[in-house]
């Protein structure tokens, strides 16, 4: 039996745990409790887990109420050289608006030079400040606690300096605040800041009830997806690689909670890790990384065979439960929650496009409406049509941009013009595929559809959401964005009638489709078609066209 130095806290706090849990002799934070009831939800069933949860629940209100962190304003501690540090900035900008004045740089470069030395500034001081916090400091007991309390943001404004603030258009005002709140702010460093304060605020209570309208759509049209049946026997599914562009997610976690289509096979050795069919657990996710997996093939509600509802594998876990998702879960209306409910956390950002500020590039919750809605985005970059080599001119417009494909008889050719506004994404000689783009901004789901055809939209609107989603810190799993995206593209056009009761132009679903041309078939007449490209989609968008 060995010896363990610890406190009274800690010892409270592993009497709690059931038997087959070693000591915990260290701080647990938020997170570390979620591993822990996650560890837990493992071991032992889910009505000794709800008691757990409900003893550490009991044990840190008894701990808040003896104790309890009051924070004064004298635990704002400001560093010495915090003076030095802002009169070097300050010379640095007095340089730049010299070489301004001089003609040596545009009033643009100026501006974006300047924001670029005070906000390295402003992060300089708020690094030094929050290292020179000791470590029983309660601000600092705060933030490290995790939770929605306080952040190392709010340490910055009230012990270090504010810095750059924006007005109530969202552009950034280049005169910086160099105050924090513990020293307080001169009368013109107020009145600056209170305006985009209060646009903050107003923008909060606005946002809450556009993001509560997106919750109701989503609803409206995914509310009739049920978990009906165990297996549609489908062998088809979507893959899922490691390091995709754009996703900050990792590989482990996105293929948690699916169910293999086929064999995951080691990159290098051609090892079968896990086999077609095997749920994947974190234990098998794990298995998989080690192993140097780097894509895998997984059941997705996309490609459910099913004519009303989703089947359990294609589904995967219930992540409330970390099971297979039970028989009659409305699974349509939880992903429809799942991706609205956090649309209030969703802040519009100034997107940087190769070191330039673009004012009017939608970010945040309206470009998820937009992505789900498939309106053209603003910002638009021309997509190519074709597959070849890239020959690229450039003229006082813009760039002239010519795609040939001499492997065909008679040779294509496809030509596109890209204003100089833009940044090309491509090479002079370039070998490239049909739906490229040309140039770094965002592409019009309907021209993705049109040339790539239905999965390569419905992955591009998938990962431009999950971007959205993740750069705010959001995790939402995929399947979710699967499922509203499997209502979107529910809908078929009608082309030709054969002996059908259908009209040329018709828009019906595709269960509703495949059940009249059944129907017609097995009395001997012609089936119905729907306009090539279009058998599973419409590009009428979302919500215009998926209720019915």
């Amino acid at each position: 039996m060995e010896n363990i130095e610890t406190n009274i806290g800690r010892l409270m706090f592993n009497e709690l745990l059931p038997r087959g849990f070693s000591f915990i002799n260290e701080s647990v934070s938020a997170s570390g409790i979620k591993k822990l009831i996650t560890r837990a939800m493992h071991m032992y069933p889910s009505e000794e887990v709800a008691i757990l949860i409900d003893k550490i629940k009991d044990l840190g209100f008894f701990g808040a109420t003896v104790s309890g962190v009051s924070v004064s304003v004298f635990d704002n501690e400001i560093i010495p050289d915090k003076e030095n540090i802002v009169n070097e900035a300050e010379k640095k900008v007095s340089m730049i608006n010299d070489e301004y004045q001089r003609g040596l740089i545009t009033l643009d470069e100026k501006k974006r030079l300047s924001n670029d030395v005070w906000l390295k500034t402003t992060e300089e001081i708020a690094n030094k400040t929050w290292k020179s916090i000791s470590e029983s400091n309660p601000i600092k007991i705060s933030i490290d606690s995790g939770g929605s309390r306080a952040g190392v943001e709010q340490l910055k404004q009230l012990s270090a300096m504010r810095g750059l603030i924006v007005d109530p258009l969202g552009k950034i005002v280049e005169l910086p605040i160099k105050s924090n709140f513990r020293e307080g702010l001169s009368i013109f460093e107020y009145v600056a800041s209170a305006r985009g304060s209060r646009k903050g605020l107003t923008d909060s209570a606005l946002k809450t009830a556009n993001a509560g309208y997106l919750t109701r759509r989503l609803v409206d049209v995914s509310h009739d997806v049920i978990i009906s049946t165990e297996d549609c026997g489908t062998t088809e599914g979507i893959t899922i690689m490691e390091g995709e562009k754009d996703r900050t997610t990792p590989f482990a976690d996105r293929v948690i909670g699916r169910i293999l289509a086929q064999n995951a096979v080691s990159k290098n050795s051609r090892k079968v890790i896990a086999k077609a069919g095997d749920e994947v657990t974190e234990e098998v996710a794990h298995r998989l990384v080690a192993n140097e997996v780097t894509e895998v093939l997984v059941r997705s509600p996309l490609m459910c065979k099913l004519a009303y509802g989703l089947c359990i594998n294609c589904y995967g876990w219930d992540f409330s439960t970390k099971k297979k998702v039970a028989i009659g879960v409305p699974v349509g209306v939880m992903a429809a929650q799942s991706i609205g409910e956090p649309g209030t956390q969703l802040t519009m950002r100034v997107r940087h496009f190769g070191g330039v500020v673009m004012a009017d590039v939608t970010q945040g919750l309206p470009r998820v409406e937009e992505l789900f809605e498939m309106r053209t985005p603003k910002n638009l970059s021309p997509i190519s049509e074709i597959t070849g080599k890239v020959h690229v001119e450039q003229t006082d417009e813009g760039y002239r941009v010519q795609v040939k494909n001499t492997k065909i008889k008679p040779m294509e050719v496809q030509e596109y013009f890209i204003p100089l506004s833009m940044t090309l994404d491509i090479k002079e000689d370039q070998e490239i595929v049909a739906g490229t783009p040309f140039a770094q901004g965002y592409l019009d789901p309907k021209e993705v559809l049109k040339i790539g055809g239905l999965n390569n939209a419905q992955r591009y609107i998938i990962t431009e959401t999950q971007r959205v989603y993740e750069a705010q810190g959001i995790v939402i799993n995929d399947k979710h964005f699967e499922v509203i995206l499997r209502k979107m593209s529910d809908k078929v056009i009608v082309e030709t009638v054969g002996d059908t009761s259908l009209i040329p132009g018709d828009f019906i679903t595709r269960a509703r489709f495949e059940e009249i041309n059944a129907e017609v078939l097995s009395e001997g007449g012609e089936p119905a078609t729907v306009i090539p490209g279009d058998h599973k989609g419409s590009d009428r968008g979302f919500f215009g066209g998926t209720r019915g």
